[in-house]
């Protein structure tokens, strides 16, 4: 009972944070649409969560039409295919690290491919934990950062959304994500391997 009453009140705050959000976005909107509705067909609006901006792609007319109601749309798509884009390609290189790590599970005399079957799957349901809780998070707390018509602009092309290639900050490199470093094999502790610090227990478990 208290995770429904939990769930419904997110809900509502949720709702009332983006009609708060529409009322905001529409007089810029109407602006724009009156004055260049010719020149822009879709617009970039900034979007931040306190911590990173975040330029989403509208359409300009339909953002009009619907009192800027769309922008919630908008916003809720992007920020999920980003997000989930961004996660699918780590948790590919993830993979790409447990091939290599369960190649000595041979010399335990286990087998590796059963191995790599559980911690796959370990490592899918974590992308997934960590997917739903990087989008609620940022729609939560998804504001607009600016009230300026001037500071809304057309878009660009349409391309791939990509996390890593959005504004993600004040400028073009703080809060930038960072680019995934190659996988390094020299030294390597393995996931099942015993822990270099001592404790005995398998590196997954302690500080892996």
């Amino acid at each position: 009972n208290l995770t429904d009453d939990l769930f419904e009140e997110a809900i509502k705050q949720y709702n009332q944070k983006s009609k708060i959000i529409a009322e905001m976005a529409y007089p810029v909107i109407e602006k724009v649409f009156e004055e260049s509705a010719q020149k822009y067909e879709n617009i970039a609006i900034p979007v931040t969560d306190g911590t990173k901006v975040l330029n989403i792609l509208t359409n300009l007319k339909k953002a009009y039409e619907t009192n800027g109601k769309d922008i919630i749309l908008s916003i809720e798509k992007m920020i999920t295919l980003s997000i989930i884009d961004n996660s699918w390609k780590e948790h590919l290189r993830e993979m790409d690290d447990l091939k290599q790590s369960v190649q000595g599970a041979a010399y335990e005399q286990k087998d590796p491919l059963l191995i790599y079957k559980f911690e796959s799957f370990e490592l899918f349901r974590s992308m997934l934990q960590r997917v739903n809780k990087e989008i609620i998070s940022f729609l939560v707390k998804a504001r607009l950062p600016i009230k300026d018509p001037d500071q809304v602009r057309a878009a660009q092309t349409p391309e791939r959304t990509d996390l890593s290639k959005l504004n993600a900050g004040r400028s073009d490199i703080v809060n930038k994500k960072k680019k995934a470093e190659p996988v390094r094999v020299e030294k390597k502790v393995g996931r099942n391997e015993p822990c270099p610090c001592g404790s005995g227990k398998k590196y997954k478990n302690c500080h892996g």
